[in-house]
């Protein structure tokens, strides 16, 4: 992707299920959980780069003294910051770890995971990370205000650490009250706490009333731990168990590889359902809400997670795949006089699967790397004309990689979202090599709309796609459309949350792909290129027909699975018209 979005997060959890002593046995080291913990995270470094944390519990440690702690550092070393600090103190069986992007524009240390809530009973302190994005941020607030609390910070990991930290304080309480029942008294009604912890009910009565996609990890001072799922199976995550260890990660290539497994031993954490670690290793899958409609996040196919799974690889090559017939259109059948190549790095297997299908029928395809990844525009460049220059350079090209005026280039990334980099810097750099006609192809469809689950998207109004689509409504007179979408999106919004419906779907109506796409190509052309562009980009059917267990397209399609989705585009849309009346 020529223009990097950012992901919310990745998590990783380790139970070790052995006494300490084993593992030092065994592998010759204290530090067995630890390090395993290091290579998932370090394996999972695509999902977050502004910040890491790690967290840890041991059980063992004598009454007086230190049981849970926690190290977070920011920045893009932010792993390495943390495991130079990580020393004999993070000796325990409960490991957990998180890296981070932020989608809500909040940086700085506070706002990295894991978030830990302290107490002096063991079973009260609580530890949460997570990879999520909630909605309804402002109704749960509400909530827990009601309930008398007073949060320090207006974030969505911080009020559901204080919602669900609540939750616990009233588990303990429930079976506190149970023990004196039966009589237990002092250490022995901690004892009882500990042992009849059902982090089930806590997770119930914390999760009821969010919208949004998440994964959420947590563990207790008392040796509880959990992984919990959104209800419509948004955002991912996976899970091993062997007798010594217990596991949990975002992918599931991170398990094969940190464990030598082969895919069948990996798990998928079901939708609506936590895995629960008990104090004693024992576990269990908990429905902690009903499974809804299923819209697993096509996007982590298509580019986040890494291509490194065997489904993943293969999912991609086909979407490269299905491509072939429109390219040969673009190019009129002239494979003698086209290069293919395609933008690094995260396009190369979509890339594979083009060239095979095209070699499918028989055609004899030339292919090269016609694009390099260079350099990063430094942040010390203050002047916007120098910033800007330097940008145009971030890709290079291989000379003498076409015949100039001759050959086509067909170029294929697996997303266009901005446009931005395009304009600015490879079809600059490209056009340099004098191809008499430049396809840019994107594997997945048209980008239209924001992500609203964990994924950090553009506003409504970056969108190339929804730009090209206000600009077509302008030139051919259709602004009434603009003007009803509007007063629409403001109905919608006075409607309550579960009756709203997407009401800027309607601009896309009176145009097809292609006419989008051509004017895409007048927009994105910059002043001075010689060669003429076309695009081309992944159908909604062949999307699904490459990831059939993914069918979370809302991003292009604008069919949100959550009521929440469908509140904040309409609200987006009218923000998007407020700015332009102020303006006007």
């Amino acid at each position: 992707m020529v223009e990097q979005l950012k992901h919310e997060c990745g998590v990783a959890m380790i139970r070790l299920l052995k006494p300490l002593s084993y593992y030092e046995r065994k592998y010759g080291t204290w530090r067995y959980g630890l390090n395993k913990l290091y290579l998932m995270m370090e394996k999972q470094h695509n999902r977050g780069q502004e910040g890491a944390g790690v967290a840890c519990v041991n059980l063992d440690a004598p009454v007086g003294e230190e049981y849970m702690f926690r190290e977070k550092a920011g920045g893009k070393d932010a792993i390495t910051e943390v495991f130079k600090h990580v020393d004999k103190s993070f000796e325990g069986q409960l490991y957990m770890g998180h890296l981070r992007y932020s989608t809500t524009g909040k940086s700085g240390l506070q706002y990295v995971h894991p978030f830990l809530r302290r107490n002096n009973w063991r079973a009260k302190n609580l530890c949460l990370c997570g990879n999520f994005n909630m909605t309804n941020i402002d109704e749960i607030f509400e909530k827990i205000v009601q309930q008398g609390q007073s949060p320090r910070i207006y974030s969505d990991s911080y009020i559901t650490l204080e919602l669900m930290g609540h939750r616990l304080d009233r588990e303990v309480e429930r079976c506190f009250v149970e023990a004196k029942e039966k009589g237990l008294e002092n250490t022995d009604i901690t004892r009882y706490i500990e042992d009849n912890m059902q982090m089930a009910n806590v997770l119930r009565t914390t999760m009821t009333d969010y919208d949004g996609g998440y994964v959420m990890c947590g563990m207790t001072g008392s040796g509880e731990m959990f992984a919990v799922r959104d209800p419509w199976g948004i955002r991912p995550a996976f899970w091993y168990h062997d007798d010594e260890v217990i596991a949990v990660a975002s992918e599931r290539a991170v398990l094969q590889t940190t464990f030598d497994l082969s895919c069948e031993d990996v798990q998928e954490l079901p939708a609506g359902k936590a895995l629960i670690v008990h104090k004693n290793g024992s576990s269990s899958l908990e429905t902690i809400l009903e499974a809804k409609n299923q819209a697993r996040c096509s996007f982590e196919r298509i580019y986040f997670s890494r291509g490194s799974d065997r489904d993943i690889y293969h999912e991609r090559k086909q979407l490269g795949q299905q491509l072939t017939a429109p390219i040969l259109k673009a190019i009129d059948g002239d494979t003698d006089h086209t290069v293919f190549s395609f933008i690094p790095n995260t396009a190369e297997v979509a890339f594979y699967g083009m060239m095979e299908g095209l070699r499918s029928l028989g055609l004899s395809v030339r292919s090269e790397k016609v694009a390099w990844k260079d350099i990063k525009l430094r942040t010390f460049i203050t002047e916007a004309d120098s910033r800007n220059d330097l940008a145009s350079h971030v890709y290079d090209i291989t000379y003498g990689s076409l015949r100039p005026y001759e050959d086509n280039l067909v170029i294929i990334d697996d997303s266009i979202v901005r446009g931005t980099t395009l304009k600015e810097s490879i079809f600059k750099i490209l056009d340099r090599l004098h191809p008499k006609k430049i396809v840019m192809v994107s594997s997945s469809p048209q980008i239209r709309y924001p992500d609203y689950y964990g994924i950090d998207m553009a506003r409504l109004e970056e969108f190339c796609a929804f730009r090209a689509t206000i600009a077509l409504l302008q030139e051919r007179g259709l602004w009434d459309i603009v003007q009803r979408t509007y007063e629409a999106c403001r109905a919608e919004l006075q409607k309550p949350k579960a009756e709203q419906r997407n009401c800027v779907c309607a601009l896309y109506k009176p145009f097809t792909v292609d006419d989008i796409n051509r004017k895409m190509a007048e927009m994105l052309r910059p002043v001075g290129m010689n060669a003429p562009v076309e695009f081309v980009f992944q159908t909604i059917e062949g999307l699904h027909a490459a990831c059939p267990d993914h069918q979370g397209d809302w991003y292009f399609t604008g069919r949100y699975p959550t009521p929440g989705g469908n509140r904040l585009v309409n609200q987006a849309f009218v923000k998007y018209m407020d700015e332009i009346k102020s303006k006007a």
